[in-house]
Parts: structure tokens; C-alpha cells; sequence
């Protein structure tokens, strides 16, 4: 297999963003892709202000933002979403992801690596009907991508080991640190964190705390971050639609039983700081 030269992003929400900028942070052009040319936009004015916060800190130089800004191609156009690396970060639906990858396959030769960024879906599930499935792994990423040094790298039943190698070479260069996960639900880190969300908003369920008081118990306890606060930060409609995967993979184990209250949350369109409401006020 070889190196990793190019790189391109599928979707450009907060996972889809990060990743690209990190992209580009280390020299790779990369394309970033998104259905939604204003979405575009805002990923770009992000990557911007990302790599203009490390040259405040001097951690870069002016030249150097404007020589990783110059990598980055945004575009609407799937058709040129070519690379030697291509990371989804689409929503997460196995039909959704599945017809995303069957078309990049067609734009693509068979040695393109398709990676997938989910955190709970399947990888031989992923690749299933991919042609060439023996290309397809998982690159799982963790918010914010840039400053989160993990990054679980998953094969599938048909992922070949030179794939899995370059990825995790590549995410190396990217100055992160790979750890190999096998193909099973929420890999290593969600099927541990699940229980942090499902047990805390349980408490929340039956009237024993607040969820202010859930999350100034375990902050205090030395979390960085409480549980509610970390859902908003990560999306209640992105936590809630793990949940859900976890649940079903699992074959409704009860541990995993999602939250009828962030349910309530999603339909309400509260899902956290991207939309100014979630658990908290923004």
C-alpha cells in the first residue's frame, strides 16, 4: 500500500472541518465536500480562525496558514472528490454512507482508500456492498479532531492489513495517536463513554438530580467535562443517534437504552451549541 499523498473529507460539519484542517495542517491537499454550499462557507471561515488561533499562539506562522489554506479545496462537485484517502463524516445512517461510498467508488480507482469516521456503525457492515471492500476501514476521529490526540483505526472482516497500516500511518503524520480497534459496536471509546451519558441522564429520569448538579458532581469528581455539557458539545442528535446505533447493534441490551429525554431534546430541535439550545443555553 502506499502513502497516504492526498486526502479528501466528506461532509463539512465539525467532525468533517477538523479533519481537514488537520489535512492541511500537515501538507496534504485536501478536498472537503459538502452537499450544501453554505455549510461550505463556514467550514472554510472555521479552518481559518482554527489555524489563526495557532499562530496566535505561535504555534504556526502567518505563512504557514496561508500555505495550509492554499491546500484545501471546498467544493459542491462530487465528481472531482478524487484521492488517495477519502474520510466520510456524513450523518449517521448505514444507507446514507453505503450509497456515498458505491458512488465514490465510481470516481475512483480501486487502490483509493475509503475510510469511515463513524463511531458506531459497522465497518464490515460499511463495506459491504463497496466494491473492492478490502479498501474500506474505519478512521474514527474525536471532537474537536484537531487538539484530540485518539484516533481509533477499525478493519472490518474484508479490510485488508495494508490498508489498516497506512491509515494508521497516516494519522501518525497527522500527530495523532492510532489505536487498532476490532469491529464491534462503539469500538473501544463510545462502548466505554455510553455508560457515562446513558447512566447520567437515567439519574435525570427518575427525579434523583438535575442535570446541572450531574454535571458539577462529576466535574468536581475530576471529569474535564459533565456529561451534559460534553453532549452539547458533541451534538444531543449526534449523541442520541449513537445511543440508538449501540442499542440496536447490542440487540436492545437494556444498558444501552437510549434516553426518552434527549429523544424529547432531538424532536425539539435542542440538539446543543450548534443550534444555540441544547441541555444548556447558548
Amino acid at each position: 500500500m502506499k502513502d497516504i499523498q492526498t486526502l479528501a473529507v466528506v461532509g463539512a460539519g465539525t467532525m468533517g472541518l477538523g479533519i481537514a484542517q488537520l489535512g492541511i495542517q500537515h501538507g496534504l491537499p485536501t478536498i472537503l465536500f459538502d452537499l450544501s454550499p453554505s455549510a461550505l462557507e463556514k467550514a472554510h471561515s472555521a479552518i481559518a480562525a482554527g489555524l489563526g488561533k495557532l499562530v496566535a499562539k505561535n504555534k504556526l506562522t502567518a505563512e504557514a496558514r496561508d500555505e495550509a489554506l492554499a491546500l484545501l479545496t471546498p467544493t459542491t462537485d462530487m465528481s472531482i472528490v478524487q484521492a488517495d484517502l477519502i474520510i466520510e463524516a456524513v450523518v449517521e445512517r448505514l444507507d446514507v454512507k453505503h450509497q456515498l461510498f458505491r458512488e465514490l467508488a465510481t470516481i475512483n480507482t480501486p487502490e483509493t482508500i475509503l475510510a469511515s469516521n463513524t463511531s458506531s456503525l459497522p465497518i464490515t457492515q460499511l463495506a459491504a456492498p463497496v466494491p473492492h471492500p478490502e479498501r474500506v476501514v474505519g478512521m474514527h476521529f474525536f471532537n474537536p479532531a484537531p487538539l484530540m490526540p485518539l484516533v481509533e483505526v477499525i478493519s472490518g472482516v474484508a479490510t485488508a492489513p495494508a490498508v489498516a497500516d497506512a491509515v494508521e500511518a497516516l494519522a501518525k503524520r497527522l500527530g495523532k495517536t492510532p489505536v487498532r480497534a476490532a469491529d464491534a459496536p462503539g469500538f473501544i471509546v463510545n462502548r466505554v463513554a455510553r455508560h457515562y451519558y446513558v447512566e447520567s441522564l437515567k439519574i435525570v429520569e427518575e427525579n434523583v438530580a438535575s442535570f446541572e448538579v450531574v454535571d458539577e458532581l462529576l466535574e468536581a469528581s475530576g471529569f474535564k467535562m459533565g456529561p451534559f455539557r460534553l453532549i452539547d458539545l458533541i451534538g444531543v442528535d449526534t449523541n442520541f443517534s449513537v445511543t440508538s446505533a449501540m442499542f440496536a447493534s447490542f440487540h436492545q441490551d437494556a444498558k444501552f437504552r437510549p434516553s426518552r429525554i434527549q429523544q424529547q431534546k432531538v424532536d425539539a430541535g435542542h440538539h446543543g451549541r450548534k443550534t444555540g439550545q441544547g441541555f444548556y443555553t447558548y
